[in-house]
């Protein structure tokens, strides 16, 4: 007979949990689905059981939060909960203006951290967070949850496998129309489209391509973008106009070791005509991929047909059609639940974790180089960084 695993419960203080990604992916499709899976599996004869802390300023919804899933624990008061020796992780999922001081608390207080991004709405911040992680001994991760998408997972099994030979280009399409919230309700805060309270597509999505990049094809060397308001007037929850003074759509160039190059548009003001609300198309000398949320197609060069441009006829074959489905080949789980599985290993058991706050200040640098970029209208080198 197998003996019964022993448990250990880690306690995590939850900050922004009443917001939308905070509560869907971090607690309900992670942390919430791990423990109804019985926890997870050390493989030492060991379950870690994760225990959240709900925190944040709105007791009411932190109390309904808690009462709907069978929570016992949480807190309105920050410093009560990083003061309490049996919380052993932060994790913060709030708005980017509030992130840095709270991620400091944390650190000062010996709590390891789990963040997501942007880490701070500047680099110098974001460095210094990195800093003090490390001086403080501290475990250290940045969500990076696009890596650990289906349609990505099988494009990075591509690019392992040398399908593409020689990788000449990557082309990103992300987006779609969030309402301007006066005749239907938006889908996003109103807050991510006010500078003044850390908005804009560039400061949110620009730390996603980044490590995208980074992971998948080489480190950003170079960026050109052009950062835009297409549409300068919003909404916001309570149904009062407001001046949209943040970038909504965000048109980027990058330049990457090894000569290929990426070119991503970012937009809150598209309207989807795509497969998924994000593709990538990467071009080698060997073959071809798209890649989204969940599927990934391919073409090989021997595969690759011979289109002929002619304008005066009617197109007489199925482009879509030419390419090939790459299978799963296994079975995929939430982003969110696989990264936070890994982080807790680093946690418990000091498994080797790359996506520290380090990583994270790469994503700040590339949108403050970007938003830099658009400004002044060139090319910037992106330079490599460390503590």
């Amino acid at each position: 007979m197998t003996p019964k695993a022993a448990r250990r419960t880690v306690r995590i203080a939850m900050n922004g949990v009443t917001g939308r990604m905070g509560y869907r992916q971090h607690l309900v499709r992670s942390l919430l689905a791990l423990r109804e899976e019985g926890g997870l599996d050390l493989g030492d004869g060991t379950v870690l059981w994760p225990e959240p802390v709900l925190v944040g300023r709105r007791e009411s919804a932190l109390r309904a939060i808690a009462e709907r899933h069978g929570l016992a624990h949480w807190s309105t008061d920050l410093d009560a909960v990083l003061a309490d020796d049996t919380v052993e992780i932060y994790f913060d999922a709030q708005v980017t203006s509030a992130r840095q001081e709270c991620l400091t608390r944390a650190i000062a207080a010996g709590k390891h951290v789990y963040t997501e991004k942007p880490t701070s709405t500047g680099l110098s911040g974001a460095l210094e967070l990195a800093r003090l992680a490390r001086d403080a001994e501290i475990k250290h991760g940045v969500v990076q949850d696009k890596l650990f998408l289906p349609g990505l997972l099988k494009l990075k099994r591509l690019v392992d496998g040398g399908f593409f030979g020689r990788i000449l280009s990557v082309r990103g399409e992300f987006g779609y129309w969030v309402f301007e919230g006066d005749w239907q309700s938006a889908q996003r805060p109103s807050w991510n489209y006010r500078a003044e309270d850390g908005g804009g597509i560039v400061v949110d999505m620009f730390p996603h391509w980044e490590y995208v990049l980074h992971e998948l094809f080489g480190r950003v060397t170079s960026v050109q973008a052009l950062a835009t308001t297409h549409v300068p007037q919003r909404w916001d929850e309570g149904g009062k106009p407001y001046d949209a003074t943040a970038d909504d759509a965000a048109y980027g160039i990058f330049q990457l070791a090894g000569g290929a190059v990426a070119q991503i548009n970012s937009s809150w003001a598209v309207r989807v005509h795509r497969d998924e609300l994000v593709e990538f198309q990467v071009d080698g000398t060997e073959g071809s991929a798209v890649a989204g949320l969940r599927t990934c197609r391919a073409q090989h060069r021997a595969a690759t047909p011979k289109p002929v441009w002619n304008p005066d006829l009617p197109a007489t074959e199925s482009f879509r059609a030419q390419w090939q489905e790459v299978p799963d080949n296994t079975a995929f789980d939430n982003g969110f639940k696989a990264q936070w599985e890994l982080f807790l290993r680093h946690v418990a058991l000091d498994a080797p974790y790359r996506w520290d706050l380090l990583a994270g200040a790469r994503g700040v640098q590339l949108a403050e180089l970007g938003l830099k970029s658009s400004t002044e209208g060139r090319r910037i080198e992106v330079p490599e960084i460390a503590l």
